[in-house]
């Protein structure tokens, strides 16, 4: 009798970098993110836009576990994130740069980025190449810093935790063009360093096209649009209408 061919077992799917299924949040009994599905695969970044107000600081903050989850289940890799305290999200591998940086003032530049420092791809000597004035100021405390450097060592020391997903709040806020510019260029540089996956949210809407090919916009706490920035480049009225101006 003829033997059956082995059978072959499927490899196992990869599971997403970040997962938010239905995810409904906010502060206390108020209710800002509506029904919100994301997804991330590992080494992706996304840029999140729309107007100031719509839910796009309440969505990151969700996911480091800063607001009240009402419904929903978000995973970082195979792990729910749902009862998993804000410190042990880090620990995990989320990297946060919240809107207001945040850094140590009283802590030297070198201080701040020993902080939370963990062994990994990211090393000092590799921030260094991304942020060369962070190099040369290390005995300076955080409050001598620009806002360009704050916003530097604040990304710088994120990287340092070595997250697998990093989240920005709108880090070229405040910032002179001409940093916004330099900021810009290293933003591009992370994408696809170290598979690290990146959810950039920004009001400035041609940093966020410019940086990832995928772009979501929310409205009223719900993802209206969830595709390719190139396609909203192209067509500035559409861009307008989904953002809620010009209409």
């Amino acid at each position: 009798m003829p033997t059956s061919a082995p059978s072959i077992s499927a490899a196992p799917a990869m599971a997403e970098a970040l997962a938010l299924r239905h995810v409904s949040a906010g502060y206390g009994e108020t209710v800002v993110l509506e029904d919100v599905d994301l997804a991330l695969a590992p080494g992706e970044s996304i840029s999140v836009i729309g107007r100031n107000g719509v839910g796009k600081t309440t969505l990151l903050a969700t996911v480091m576990g800063h607001t009240t989850l009402h419904r929903g289940e978000m995973m970082l890799g195979r792990v729910s994130l749902n009862r998993v305290p804000v410190f042990r999200r880090a620990r995990h591998g989320i990297g946060w740069v919240p809107q207001e940086r945040e850094i140590f003032p009283s802590l030297s530049v070198r201080e701040n980025l020993e902080v939370g420092a963990r062994p990994g791809y990211w090393t000092q000597e590799r921030v260094f190449e991304l942020f060369p004035n962070l190099g040369t100021r290390l005995s300076n405390m955080g409050s001598q810093l620009s806002g360009g450097e704050q916003q530097m060592l604040s990304i710088a020391r994120a990287l340092l935790t070595n997250p697998s997903v990093l989240l920005m709040d709108e880090p070229t806020e405040g910032l002179a063009p001409v940093i916004v510019e330099a900021l810009t260029a290293v933003l591009l540089r992370l994408r696809g360093e170290g598979a690290l996956s990146i959810v950039l949210v920004e009001q400035n809407s041609r940093v966020a096209l410019a940086f990832s090919s995928r772009t979501v916009i929310m409205d009223k706490g719900r993802i209206v649009y969830d595709g390719a920035s190139a396609a909203l480049s192209a067509d500035p009225e559409r861009l307008a209408k989904l953002i809620g101006v010009g209409a």
